[in-house]
């Protein structure tokens, strides 16, 4: 089969692969349908092995090049001997974590904080970019008939939105400020929406960016490299500050905007990655 594989810093390569072996009892293999491209992704090909294992993972055993992509929607075609959850010609959303279920967090119900955490698209032998995948039945989840193949392949990033704006506990009223329109930031600037929020603002300084989410229609747009931005956070939020922020950018600049913007006592949630160390103001 054809796969896209990310061999190292700026270089993945379509290859042909040879297609996995039938899933085990617990496994279900599935034809990719659609896959996007994930910032972890763009940031393994522009800075290097991040995510990636260089060497054999302790999990799964893999080690690069690697079978790239995460966010997918696909068509079961082949299930082991003991799965319940899914057919053939089920059409499926993928949670991509891959978690030993032995370790404290996985017992705890933590698998996302596993000790040997690992990663469909990442550190596995498949991924999204690949045509056929062999997955966990716990990693797939059944679309409705009412949800196209494309929005399906958005379930995964969707889901890591609504999480960390969860963790913030936003309620009737509440004010937040998002730092980054990339996909990451739109989606939680729109789950925040949804589930209540008084007002959505959105920082970004990338013009591009900044007009789609505009378009989006949720609230302020602001440029945080402009002068007048804090004053006019100041004037939004009647001088307080807002109530909780989503760091979506990955930047230390979008952290410190957060941490500069919200109110004494407010919530900050880290939900985008960073590649290098941040550096911040502690006091």
């Amino acid at each position: 089969m054809k796969a896209a594989r990310f061999h190292g810093q700026k270089d993945i390569r379509i290859e042909e692969v040879a297609a996995p072996s039938a899933p085990l009892a617990d496994e279900v293999a599935v034809e990719v349908l659609y896959c996007g491209i994930c910032g972890t992704d763009l940031h393994e090909y522009v800075v290097g092995a991040i995510v990636t294992p260089t060497k054999p993972h302790p999990l799964t055993g893999v080690t690069n090049p690697q079978i790239l992509g995460h966010e997918f929607s696909a068509r079961v075609i082949e299930i082991g001997k003991d799965v319940r959850d899914v057919k053939v010609g089920d059409r499926v959303a993928i949670m991509p974590a891959i978690v030993c279920g032995r370790c404290i967090p996985c017992r705890t119900g933590r698998g996302h904080l596993c000790e040997l955490f690992a990663c469909t698209g990442l550190s596995a032998p498949t991924g999204g970019l690949g045509e056929i995948a062999i997955l966990k039945e716990y990693q797939v989840a059944k679309l409705p008939d009412s949800m196209s193949d494309q929005a399906g392949a958005l379930v995964e990033p969707a889901a890591v939105a609504a999480y960390g704006v969860d963790r913030v506990g936003i309620t009737g009223g509440d004010i937040i400020l998002v730092t980054g329109a990339g996909p990451i930031g739109a989606l939680s600037a729109l789950y925040a929406n949804a589930i209540g929020a008084a007002q959505v603002i959105i920082a970004e300084p990338n013009p591009h960016r900044a007009a789609f989410a505009k378009a989006l229609g949720l609230g302020p747009v602001l440029n945080p490299m402009d002068d007048s931005f804090a004053a006019t956070i100041a004037e939004l939020t009647e001088g307080r500050g807002v109530d909780m922020a989503v760091e979506a950018s990955g930047s230390t600049g979008g952290l410190t905007g957060c941490m500069n913007s919200v109110r004494r006592s407010g919530k900050i949630v880290q939900t985008g990655l960073h590649t290098k160390p941040a550096t911040i103001d502690a006091m």
